[in-house]
């Protein structure tokens, strides 16, 4: 059980986050995506972005934020200006929470940190992609005000995966 008193609060990544934002990967990625993705490219991605391309991934990346609940970082988020949109949309690149912390309120913490960041960025639209078999991403992106627009399909690893535009 986790301590509600705990302060929540969100900050950029440091370096020295990179071991835990490894973690997190891993635990979420083989939450959110094991029957969904095949099992060798999944496997291969959480081999990939092990501590050392996260410790690269926190230098390069201005807008890389963790969700903290007291001291221990629960999740994190990239965003940015939208890949393939107009020049006001601005995408959440990534959103993903440590297993035990889903379900509690930190996603929000983290998705209107993204917000935040893009309105800095002038960027008047928002636009968020997951893959249409994950429905517990499409609940939180409708909970959080989003509609889905429309669909693309994309390659991951050797297959093609179908996905969802959610837009605010």
């Amino acid at each position: 059980m986790l301590n509600q008193s705990l302060k929540v609060s969100v900050r950029n990544a440091r370096p020295a986050d990179a071991s835990v934002l490894a973690e997190i990967f891993r635990d979420s990625w083989r939450q959110a995506y094991t029957g969904i993705l095949p099992s060798l490219y999944l496997e291969r991605e959480i081999l990939r972005r092990d501590a050392s391309w996260w410790r690269r991934a926190v230098a390069a990346e201005r807008n890389l934020l963790v969700v903290l609940h007291g001291e221990t970082i629960a999740g994190y988020a990239t965003c940015g200006r939208a890949r393939g949109g107009g020049r006001d949309s601005g995408e959440i690149y990534e959103i993903y929470l440590a297993p035990p912390y889903q379900g509690l309120g930190m996603g929000e913490h983290l998705f209107e940190a993204c917000r935040a960041t893009l309105d800095a960025l002038d960027l008047e639209r928002l636009i968020v992609w997951a893959l249409e078999e994950n429905e517990k991403a499409h609940a939180f992106y409708r909970q959080c005000g989003g509609r889905a627009t429309r669909r693309s399909c994309v390659r991951l690893g050797k297959g093609m995966n179908s996905r969802i535009a959610f837009e605010w």
